[in-house]
């Protein structure tokens, strides 16, 4: 008998140790326990249990936690204006917002990004986190709902159907900023390369085949304004991104939310971005539409569809060193085989190659996402949020190591291109004003059948001379620099 009153003590004191962790929530499939420690709730400890995918979380993208706190802070001061919010409630929400977009209790947006729903465990993850953020702040205990609710106060006048692609976006724009600046410097590296070979004569390929003299800087430069157009583009597609549904609520009627509302939660959101964010002129077509995703997932695939090419590029002129064209050297960064002594792989472009890769697929998935959406809505919006990030964040990751440990370490093998342009049959063309056509036609043939270089039989025919020999090759008259 007393062993019995000793266990059922002991079981007492044991719910009463789990009840001071833990405070109980509820939603409309029940009661739930949340760690005392949380500042999650109900909704997100469901979303907890059911998506555990990837790993990855909203927490994985710091840009994307704050792009919710700014489109939650630019909905509480709109309904504020409208009078529905109340000035202690906007008070606790504005500092609340504020402390998440210093970077604060990101650890608490721990919902997996692959997630059903069109992003409504996201949203409530965002609306719980807010709540009892700004509840602790104000004085009171996290699950005090009565002071600051997080359907009624936090998702105001909102859906998930606006938050989240306007979080998505705003989440773009902030690291598109990041990623152009890393990208940039990435041009002005190839520029710097212009630059410091712009006196090396070498033959220009096309095909595979030689074609006609170029200078190496000529060649550096192309890569850096390749790369400088892509940027530029980067920067255009943003207005795609500004055009936002906020205001639309479920379907773009604007059911909850107050006349007027849309366009002062634009104007609040532009002001705390310092983006030019509009309000799309049918809310019904923009919750709906993917244009903004697509276009600038495009944006991205070109990007990186110009970066494999020129990395192939590199690694091409790079290939040797004794049987290859062995045009550039490329830094040696680590041994490139565990058989093969002395092998060293070009492994920064390789790199890029990868990424660049992994871009394109990504776009695809958007592609696939964005043209599955059904009627008024498009429920796969998160994997187009993970694609679109997860490739701005590979380029920005990618970008300055490709910048350190490869560019700015090319050096250019001089005597090389020497060789190759005194041999070439690529320069006939250039001779083609002083010697005739037809003369130039004899000498290419005539060098493919004795294996001699263009230079070398006009020497042995006295053709040309040296002088003569020397203007045609200067590089700035040669390769249309004059």
């Amino acid at each position: 008998m007393c062993k019995k009153i000793h266990y059922v003590i002991l079981f007492g004191l044991y719910i009463s140790f789990l009840s001071a962790q833990t405070r109980t929530e509820k939603d409309l499939l029940g009661e739930k326990q949340i760690p005392n420690n949380a500042y999650y709730g109900v909704q997100t400890a469901r979303a907890l249990e059911n998506f555990q995918i990837s790993g990855m979380t909203t927490q994985f993208y710091p840009d994307y936690v704050k792009a919710f706190a700014m489109v939650k802070l630019a909905a509480a001061r709109a309904n504020a204006a409208d009078g529905r919010l109340k000035k202690e409630r906007l008070a606790a929400i504005e500092k609340a917002c504020q402390a998440v977009m210093d970077g604060k209790y990101h650890d608490q947006f721990l919902v997996d990004l692959y997630q059903g729903g069109a992003g409504t465990s996201a949203n409530m993850n965002v609306n719980e986190v807010l709540a009892n953020i700004g509840l602790e702040m104000s004085g009171h205990k996290k699950g005090e709902y009565q002071y600051l609710e997080p359907h009624d106060d936090l998702n105001m006048g909102q859906s998930t159907n606006d938050v989240y692609p306007t979080a998505i976006k705003v989440a773009l724009l902030l690291h598109n900023d990041k990623l152009i600046k890393e990208a940039d410097l990435l041009a002005k590296a190839f520029h710097k390369k212009g630059d410091e070979f712009k006196d090396i004569l070498k033959m220009g390929r096309t095909e595979g085949q030689d074609a006609v003299p170029m200078t190496m800087g000529q060649e550096f430069h192309a890569f850096g304004n390749q790369l400088d157009a892509e940027i530029a583009t980067l920067r255009k597609v943003e207005v795609f991104l500004c055009e936002q549904n906020m205001g639309a609520t479920a379907i773009g009627t604007g059911i909850t939310a107050s006349p007027g509302y849309a366009e002062k939660v634009a104007t609040e959101l532009a002001k705390i971005t310092g983006k030019p964010i509009v309000m799309s002129k049918d809310l019904i077509a923009a919750t709906s539409s993917q244009q903004g995703f697509v276009i600038y997932s495009s944006a991205l695939k070109s990007m990186a569809i110009a970066m494999s090419k020129i990395s192939s590029d590199l690694i091409f002129l790079a290939s040797g060193p004794r049987a290859g064209i062995f045009e550039i050297n490329l830094p040696a960064l680590q041994p490139g085989s565990s058989i093969m002594p002395g092998k060293v792989n070009p492994v920064m472009p390789e790199l890029m190659n990868e990424v660049c890769f992994k871009v394109i697929g990504n776009d695809l998935t958007v592609t696939l996402a964005a043209h599955s959406g059904l009627l008024q809505l498009n429920a796969f919006e998160p994997v187009e949020a993970i694609a679109m990030m997860e490739s701005q964040g590979l380029f920005f990751k990618t970008f300055p190591l490709f910048r350190k440990n490869c560019i700015e370490g090319i050096t250019a093998n001089k005597s090389v291109q020497d060789h190759y342009m005194e041999r070439s049959v690529g320069i006939v063309t250039a001779l083609n004003p002083v010697l005739g056509y037809e003369k130039t036609t004899e000498l290419a043939k005539e060098a493919l059948q004795t294996n001699k270089g263009i230079l070398e039989l006009i020497r042995e025919k006295k053709l040309l001379t040296e002088d003569q020999i020397k203007k045609l090759l200067d590089p700035a008259s040669l390769t249309g620099q004059k």
